[in-house]
């Protein structure tokens, strides 16, 4: 089985040569491979956004290699990096992110246009995507008429309206109750497994880390399996 993603010795660091300097990242080794979902379980203040912002491409490692779809990334332009995570990479964060102005079918709609896909194409994707997570008939409201639980599920769809092979999110059920998040976490996996993609989710809920297929932790800086 090929690897989505594969990331080896990566390094980061803030406040280079400075006596306050931190080091974040030191040498990370992380492969997630096509169709796997992966936990990666964190303290806070670990290192996990920084690491997964590397795994997407919104930041740069001072050192190691990052591999999407076998493709290394080092070296490339800003543009041919934008156009990667733009069409292959998803991103979910703690929080959706949703435009406000913009209805449910909207918000996932918008990125299929920015990716060059028709506006027909593009709403019945995102219908398909609601309808998988079980809001369809929600399709009409804009975030402020949504719950907490149904605008992470918009944000869900959104993520995975491009058709990414690569889904990153960054406690995607942090900002929810416990009741709601399980609810959620089901509809993301749901999701995922629907559409066959590999997945590497931060996550301090240790049973959510337990239905993924594997669970690694980050910790001083390094990541290493979960025992």
């Amino acid at each position: 089985m090929n690897n989505t993603l594969a990331l080896s010795g990566i390094t980061k660091g803030y406040n280079h040569g400075k006596p306050n300097e931190v080091q974040v990242l030191r040498g990370v080794d992380l492969t997630v491979r096509e169709g796997e979902v992966v936990a990666l379980v964190a303290p806070s203040g670990a290192g996990k956004s920084t690491l997964l912002h590397i795994a997407g491409l919104l930041d740069t490692p001072d050192t190691g290699t990052v591999m999407i779809g076998g493709e290394d990334m080092t070296g490339l332009s800003d543009r041919r990096r934008t156009a990667i995570r733009r069409a292959g990479v998803g991103f979910i964060y703690q929080f959706h992110h949703l435009l406000p102005e913009f209805t449910a079918l909207e918000n996932i709609t918008l990125p299929q246009l920015a990716n060059g896909v028709s506006e027909r194409a593009a709403k019945a994707r995102a219908l398909e995507l609601l309808d998988t997570v079980g809001i369809a008939e929600r399709a009409s409201h804009r975030p402020a008429a949504l719950s907490g639980g149904e605008q992470q599920r918009v944000a869900f769809c959104r993520a995975l309206a491009n058709g990414p092979a690569l889904l990153l999110a960054d406690e995607p059920t942090g900002n929810l109750d416990p009741d709601t998040s399980d609810r959620v976490f089901e509809a993301l996996m749901t999701l995922v497994r629907a559409t066959g993609l590999s997945a590497l989710i931060a996550t301090h809920n240790h049973d959510l880390a337990a239905r993924m297929d594997r669970i690694v932790r980050l910790d001083a800086g390094a990541v290493t399996p979960s025992v």
